[in-house]
């Protein structure tokens, strides 16, 4: 990319001498090649000059057989950075190997079958087969082992299933033992017609009973006794009698002491034996719940081991379906299927070669979307932008252009190379934003970003331009010879340069100013005192004067 300086001078210098002057380059001033390289370019430039000078007949007249004319004139000036660069596609995919290296000896997997280095291919096509064999075992094997996990782990979830079934009626049995127990106590107190207040009353009754029989037995033993005295009855009658009495006596007695043993012993005995079954129904239940819960969670536990197991050989089993069909890499696109080359160099892919987990077989890119990769110099990175249009051609296929745009611009150098480690250089991605059919990554390609168009403004010829230090100036028809003038330059391209102050519309540029300086005489007769008494010239490492000598 070729630029000029367009800083101008603050105060009058003088003009340039004939020896230490020199034409501007395609470079900046300060010069970021190596000072062979800049030579080297400056003579091609040159060449390029004096063969695109004589290219420009109808702006160009000669007025001397050794000057070469431009006439300023004012247009539009094209501002475009051009690089070359190298085409790839926009969307490269890396096809890898997914098959994990199974086996004690861990080798690898053999290719059995790939496609053919280069070859096109569409999308869902069949790139590579490896050797599925073991994985293919490994897979049965697995089947047979995911079943018997599939039965454990049902029958681990109806034990535990059945557990909680078990457990509910075990806790209904319990607390309904609970509630029959309290429901006892509770009928046993009754007062008013509980199971103690209906003996009592039951012992109560014998006793009115037994009353009522001893009365009987009495009157009748007094009747007898007097129907005795009268000797209506025997003394068998008398006797009879009297036991009858003391049967009804004895009856009494044994009714009334059966009523205080209810009272006073039996129904706390009764009280104190239902309470305490209701105590031991509660404490069943506790422990039945403790039971329980400690069955069901070992239920719970063999079936959550169960069922992890089963999970397990389940992830097992689908992870070697999905290894055995990684055994086949089929195209996700349509492009070149290309041969992968480790860095080592040591890894070839080819029928019968093994290939590790991880390591790329084939590169696949989408030779519908191509882009180029090309790098500019830090003293334009600031002109370009994302969206910037431009325009591609293919060394292959010069007569053809692509429009395209600026995807990227890299935020840090490139590293430098050996011939320019000073050179800072930053990638640039341009897409080729239509269709393209014919291009292969790798091809030679130039790049013309378009970062502007300046309306309007007086440009000439690089080659026109004389570069000393901060200062531009070129050589002018005077009329009656040429003269030597300082100009104030703009924006620039790689051929025509802006010019902003010094040179007026249909001026004459000399396009050869190189044949000036070689002829010292002719300059000085064209110029006069310009470059009378012209001092002898010290040159820097860059080719930049940096004194004069008196």
């Amino acid at each position: 990319m070729s630029s000029l300086s367009s800083e101008p001078s603050s105060a009058a210098q003088t003009p340039p001498s004939a020896a230490g002057a020199r034409p501007v380059s395609g470079k900046r001033s300060g010069s970021w090649m190596r000072q062979g390289a800049v030579v080297l370019l400056l003579l091609v430039g040159v060449a390029v000059a004096g063969v695109f000078a004589w290219s420009m007949a109808s702006d160009v007249q000669g007025t001397d057989a050794k000057l070469v004319f431009y006439t300023v004139k004012e247009g539009d000036l094209p501002i475009t950075v051009t690089e070359n660069g190298n085409l790839r596609s926009q969307k490269t995919t890396e096809l890898r190997c997914e098959v994990e290296n199974i086996g004690s000896q861990r080798e690898g997997t053999a290719i059995l079958s790939i496609v053919e280095n280069g070859e096109t291919v569409e999308e869902g096509s069949l790139l590579v087969e490896l050797d599925a064999a073991l994985i293919q075992d490994r897979l049965d094997e697995q089947e047979l082992v995911t079943e018997r996990a599939r039965s454990s782990a049902i029958q681990a979830n109806v034990k535990f299933e059945n557990q909680q079934t078990q457990n509910e009626t075990t806790l209904a049995e319990a607390e309904l033992q609970v509630e029959l127990a309290k429901l006892a106590v509770e009928q046993y107190e009754d007062a008013e017609g509980g199971t103690f207040q209906l003996d009592l009353q039951k012992i109560d009754l014998e006793i009115q009973k037994a009353e009522a029989t001893r009365l009987i037995a009495s009157t009748e033993l007094s009747g007898i006794e007097k129907l005795k005295k009268l000797g209506y009855r025997s003394k068998g009658d008398l006797d009879q009698a009297r036991l009858k009495s003391l049967q009804a006596d004895t009856s009494v007695a044994n009714s009334v002491a059966s009523r205080k043993e209810l009272v006073k012993y039996t129904y706390r005995k009764q009280k104190k034996t239902l309470e305490g079954a209701v105590a031991s129904a509660e404490r069943m239940l506790t422990q039945v719940k403790r039971d329980n819960s400690a069955l069901l969670l070992q239920a719970e536990a063999s079936k959550n081991e169960a069922d992890r197991t089963l999970a397990k050989e389940e992830e097992k089993l689908a992870k070697y379906g999905t290894q055995l069909a990684k055994c086949k890499i089929y195209a996700p696109h349509s492009g070149m299927a290309t041969y992968a080359i480790e860095r080592d160099r040591r890894s070839y892919i080819s029928e019968g070669a093994k290939v590790r987990e991880r390591q790329r077989i084939i590169t696949l890119p989408d030779l519908t979307a191509m882009e180029v990769k090309t790098g500019v110099h830090e003293s334009v990175l600031d002109w370009i932008n994302e969206g910037m249009p431009a325009t591609v051609t293919v060394d292959a296929f010069p007569d053809k252009t692509y429009k395209g745009s600026v995807k990227s611009v890299a935020v840090l150098a490139d590293p430098g190379e050996w011939h320019s480690s000073d050179v800072k250089v930053y990638s640039v991605i341009v897409t080729i934003d239509e269709p393209v059919t014919r291009l292969r990554p790798g091809m030679s390609t130039v790049v013309d970003i378009h970062v502007e168009r300046v309306k309007d403004v007086l440009s000439v010829p690089v080659q026109a331009i004389i570069q000393e230090k901060n200062e531009n100036w070129c050589y002018v028809d005077g009329g009656e010879g040429v003269e030597l003038r300082k100009v104030t330059v703009g924006k620039t391209n790689d051929k025509f340069v802006e010019i902003r102050e010094g040179l007026a519309q249909a001026d004459r540029v000399v396009l050869n100013p190189m044949s000036l300086m070689d002829d010292n005489q002719a300059v000085e007769k064209e110029i006069g005192p310009a470059l009378e008494e012209e001092p002898e010239a010290e040159t820097g490492a860059e080719g930049d004067v940096v004194a004069a000598k008196p």
